[in-house]
């Protein structure tokens, strides 16, 4: 049976992306183009065409192998919609194969401004191939980032032949992570600080799939591509 969106009460939907048109919605999204991941040595390269394609009513982001190098595709939906709080929700299948690192998030507008990561991230989805049924929830701001992210490993059979929903709800007193509509991780710190709390402005979001580099691993298995993670929707839904 099909999963349903089911967002909390008393709120509305203010945005969403059903990729039901012929083309990517480029006045939501743009294409964050070059290599290596910006500093987290990955493999890939991010292209602007080729490696994203909007078909049967789903997006659909593929990583190859091109000769000698990687290319794949980074959607984000910088300075087109942003968002500070509201209930996020994506529904997708994963890519599979060892060195594959795709990812569903959220970075601070201000980023360009402040910095990684004063600009605060919020990690809806993260998944490596080389830890198949395992998806990662994760906060990064100044107090926790990087190898001491405020992060959640949570098992998940299938995610890749099979659906399903990766969630958050963001509120100005905590961030709650969901899958398949149940709460899997919460950050909420006690006593909020600028180095532990940036989630008061507004954010927008990324879809990609890396290839290998600091967390997506260095080892990749080429036979296993092409890999894709197809995005069914997108909506986000803020209090009424």
């Amino acid at each position: 049976m099909a999963l349903q969106a089911r967002p909390p009460r008393n709120y509305r939907l203010v945005w969403a992306d059903e990729f039901n048109t012929n083309s990517v919605d480029t006045t939501s999204w743009s294409f964050e183009t070059g290599d290596h991941g910006w500093g987290n040595n990955e493999f890939q390269l991010y292209t602007k065409s080729g490696n994203a394609e909007v078909k049967g009513g789903t997006l659909i982001i593929t990583a190859r192998k091109e000769g000698e190098r990687y290319t794949s595709a980074r959607m984000v939906t910088r300075s087109k919609r942003t968002f500070t709080y509201g209930y996020f929700e994506i529904r997708a299948k994963l890519p599979q194969g060892k060195g594959t690192w795709p990812a569903i998030w959220m970075l601070g507008q201000d980023i360009g401004e402040v910095g990684w990561p004063a600009c605060g991230e919020i990690d809806i989805m993260e998944h490596v191939g080389r830890q198949p049924c395992k998806i990662y929830t994760t906060i990064h701001n100044v107090s926790g980032h990087g190898g001491k992210a405020y992060s959640k490993i949570d098992p998940l059979s299938d995610p890749f032949g099979t659906y399903h929903l990766y969630a958050v709800e963001w509120t100005t007193s905590q961030i709650r992570f969901y899958i398949d509509g149940k709460m899997v991780h919460r950050y909420r710190p006690a006593k909020k600080t600028a180095d532990n709390w940036p989630f008061s402005k507004p954010q927008f979001m990324i879809l990609n799939v890396a290839i290998g580099g600091d967390f997506g691993g260095f080892e990749v298995n080429d036979a296993c591509l092409p890999q894709s993670m197809t995005v069914d929707y997108v909506r986000v839904y803020q209090r009424k």
